[in-house]
């Protein structure tokens, strides 16, 4: 056997070990608790869901109490609404630099801030063709599957057990289809026709999460994300919950900046950076497939946490060679 795949192999047991280890414990804690836990989970969805219903109810009233529009137009607008209020913060940040005070959590310092305008803005139309035309697209192709895979939109809500059955199934599809479909766009047959252009942020900005071919974000972006609640059959209610936590996670990963209490980017702005490591989501096909070795030797990698107080990454992880960017 080759050195590399046995280093993948070894690699990837001992994420399986860990993973099975972390499984079991919360496992035991869980059946101890089980009666408590659910019991308070349970309280907190019903009092959530009640806001939710109502919410849901009026959105789909507005749509005419038709699927077509739920799935067509509501979700795609939802989408595109999501985009930009996620992205209004980081907008102003990216090109004024202020406040001057969260210019300390940005990871490539030395890239330069405020943003070209110039460059920000065609990045900026691109989004908004993607997002509009090339969501809605998306929508339209995918919608007789769902109606064959009998996707509901209507008044009734799914339970809390379904909700998070559902929400695990659509971390793990994305996590597929995201890592294959993304790696695959890294061929050199296809990169420079396809991904290349996502690639010309080497230090991204959070609108840059759509900076895209309009292929790519059909088959990388969109597809990964709406792949889970087709093929488990999702109830639009949790699709649009979906679609929005995907929204915003992926403008966080391309913000460019580690800020406190929010999930790290370190590991793909390290993609963007060095360009053949991290492909996935959550890391663990990156594991396996040993796509993620450079990026486990950085400092960047330790400090891929999420910060639980004011401190910079760089201040609680500094680098420690001198002369040496991590």
């Amino acid at each position: 056997m080759k050195p590399p795949m046995r280093r993948h192999l070894v690699g990837a047991y001992e994420a399986l070990r860990k993973g099975i280890f972390i499984t079991a414990s919360c496992l035991i804690i869980f059946i101890a608790l089980r009666n408590s836990l659910i019991w308070h989970l349970e309280q907190c969805w019903g009092a959530s869901k009640n806001l939710w219903s109502s919410i849901w109810g009026v959105f789909y009233w507005l749509s005419g109490e038709s699927f077509f529009n739920v799935y067509v137009i509501g979700v795609g607008l939802l989408g595109f609404l999501t985009f930009v209020i996620a992205n209004i913060f980081f907008m102003v940040l990216d090109l004024t630099g202020r406040p001057e005070a969260l210019l300390q959590y940005k990871i490539q310092e030395d890239k330069g801030v405020p943003v070209d305008w110039k460059k920000y803005k065609k990045a900026l139309w691109r989004c908004t063709f993607n997002s509009i035309v090339v969501g809605s697209i998306y929508q339209l192709v995918t919608y007789p599957i769902a109606v064959w895979r009998g996707v509901d939109a209507g008044y009734e809500l799914p339970t809390f057990a379904t909700t998070v059955f559902h929400f695990i199934g659509f971390l793990v599809f994305e996590e597929i289809g995201f890592y294959y479909s993304h790696r695959l766009l890294h061929h050199p047959r296809l990169y420079k026709y396809i991904h290349k252009t996502h690639h010309e942020w080497t230090a991204p900005t959070g609108i840059t999460a759509l900076y895209c071919h309009p292929l790519e974000h059909f088959i990388a972006n969109a597809g990964p994300v709406g792949l889970g609640p087709i093929i488990m059959g999702s109830h639009a209610s949790i699709a649009s919950l979906w679609i929005i936590i995907a929204v915003v996670n992926t403008t966080i990963s391309h913000s460019g900046y580690h800020l406190p209490f929010l999930p790290s980017s370190e590991a793909h702005d390290f993609h963007h950076l060095k360009f053949n490591q991290n492909y996935g989501v959550l890391g663990v096909l990156d594991r396996l497939h040993g796509t993620d070795e450079q990026f486990r030797q950085s400092k960047n990698y330790e400090r891929h946490v999420v910060l639980l107080g004011l401190n910079p990454a760089k201040q609680l992880f500094p680098n420690t060679r001198k002369g040496k960017v991590d």
